[in-house]
């Protein structure tokens, strides 16, 4: 790969990163929203990285000209007549550094869903220390699959039984047994560091995988309610069709069906 090449790849790279940052909202595929910031940064640093080594490149190049004829026959052999010419060698598979490039400006690669989240252990629950406060009185209460599970498992006054909740997520299905969950991604950082939230959902068949839902149930009995036996589950008494949220990957509080 030849300097031009590498400078054309910077840019590329560059261009790709601020077009995502700045003009859409793909990055929060990849990384929190909070991160925004620092892939501005890097996408200029890249885009002037490549623009100074193309413009460093091309008065070196004219320097070089300038000088090509006036060496004398002979003169260029013993002094390394090759002013101007580069010889420095990339590897091949260098090359490939084109296609996450091109992505960012071309073509985005899909964000994780149901197949990362049907192979991925479940984010740890924390522990309450400090005692839960009273549910309020709206009904369905909405609350985030980790405060559910949090409930469900930890709650000793057993505030959710027999309460109508709304959780919010998208659907995966489950590899055995009845039911389907209702799934979230978080990002700690990025996607590589990315945990899973589910809650399995009984009395339904399931929606297709991937889709998001606003589902109202209350808790299914398995398990000792308020213990770390209670299973996070939910008897889906309603489930409506909800928009993907723009910063998906997150466990906020339901959204409103659309």
């Amino acid at each position: 790969m030849k300097r031009p090449v590498q400078s054309l790849l910077l840019t590329l790279t560059g261009l790709g990163l601020l077009h995502t940052a700045l003009f859409t909202d793909t990055y929060l595929r990849y990384v929190k929203a909070g991160l925004r910031v620092p892939l501005i940064a890097s996408g200029a640093a890249l885009l002037l990285l490549g623009l100074t080594a193309a413009v460093a490149r091309e008065r070196r190049g004219g320097s070089g000209r300038g000088h090509e004829h006036g060496s004398g026959h002979g003169g260029g052999q013993g002094d390394g007549g090759d002013h101007g010419h580069d010889h420095s060698v990339t590897p091949r598979i260098a090359w490939l550094l084109f296609l996450p490039a091109l992505s960012l400006t071309v073509w985005a690669p899909p964000a994780l869903g149901a197949y990362t989240a049907s192979r991925s252990g479940a984010k740890p629950v924390t522990v309450q220390k400090k005692g839960f406060d009273p549910l309020p009185a709206a009904s369905p209460v909405p609350l985030t699959l980790t405060d559910f599970t949090k409930r469900v498992q930890q709650d000793r006054s057993l505030a959710v039984k027999g309460r109508a909740v709304q959780l919010t997520g998208f659907v995966t299905p489950a590899e055995e047994g009845d039911g389907w969950y209702l799934t979230r991604i978080i990002f700690t950082c990025c996607a590589a560091d990315s945990q899973t939230v589910k809650v399995r959902m009984y009395g339904t068949e399931a929606p297709p995988a991937d889709s998001w839902l606003a589902v109202t149930g209350t808790w299914h009995p398995r398990g000792a309610l308020g213990t770390r036996t209670a299973e996070a589950a939910l008897d889906v008494t309603a489930a409506q069709p909800v928009a993907q949220p723009v910063n998906a990957f997150t466990d906020d509080l339901p959204l409103r069906p659309s």
